[in-house]
């Protein structure tokens, strides 16, 4: 306790308790700020970036100006175009994550959800979703040389909805399995984002069946050479 000449005893933790929350409420209010901020110039950089193809990189004023915002809010969120790219890429990444999980939560057989991963990954070979991809990739290449590791970008996070299927379909180990799913499928949806097509029914089929015949059954560890160790499908 303390005391106040002119309004008596003050207890230091009540006033300490109301000077966080205020400070909590300035914050938050800062926070909302910021994300707006941030949104508006992610959403403004993939237009641009997607306007512009990959014919040339936008500069920061380009972006800047598409956002209706100034170099000041862009380096107080970002410390480069690089760190911009970046988080688009990572943006992406968990909106595909957020879709694909959804349409897994709809099937209830295991082998479905499997199916179901595919066709949400592939669903990035749409023509006006690849093109934006390839105009991210084609400006993150810029600087840290990521054209062509579309597998590297997104395959880790997106392989972790299908440890579950995996399992329940008899893998002995569904974290490793699904990396090896995930990784494969990325290498050739990276082949269809970068050459302009789409998958076709017969294709998805046999990715699908491909994921499938990467699970390696609790037993059958260590018989390679065997051609029934891998699940058939």
């Amino acid at each position: 306790m303390s005391e106040n000449s002119t309004s008596g005893p003050v207890d230091d933790t009540a006033t300490d308790d109301i000077a966080s929350r205020i400070a909590q409420r300035t914050l938050a209010k800062r926070g909302a700020a910021y994300t707006s901020e941030v949104r508006r110039l992610l959403d403004a950089a993939l237009e641009v970036m997607k306007e512009r193809g990959t014919a040339s990189r936008p500069r920061v004023a380009d972006i800047v100006g598409a956002a209706g915002s100034s170099n000041e809010t862009f380096y107080r969120h970002f410390r480069s175009k690089d760190a911009l790219v970046a988080a688009l890429l990572e943006d992406g990444t968990e909106r595909l994550y957020g879709y694909v999980a959804h349409q897994m939560a709809k099937e209830p057989a295991p082998d479905g959800k499997v199916r179901c991963w595919v066709r949400g990954v592939f669903s990035q070979t749409r023509e006006d979703i690849a093109a934006t991809t390839r105009a991210v990739l084609w400006n993150a290449g810029a600087a840290s040389e990521m054209i062509g590791a579309t597998p590297a970008i997104g395959s880790a996070r997106l392989a972790e909805l299908l440890p579950g299927p995996f399992r329940e379909l008899g893998s002995a180990d569904p974290v490793f399995d699904a990396s090896l799913a995930a990784h494969a499928t990325f290498g050739k949806l990276g082949d269809y984002v970068w050459s302009g097509t789409e998958p076709s029914e017969r294709d998805l089929r046999r990715i699908t069946e491909f994921c499938l015949r990467t699970i390696v059954p609790a037993g059958a560890e260590g018989e390679a050479g065997d051609p029934h160790a891998a699940r058939a499908l």
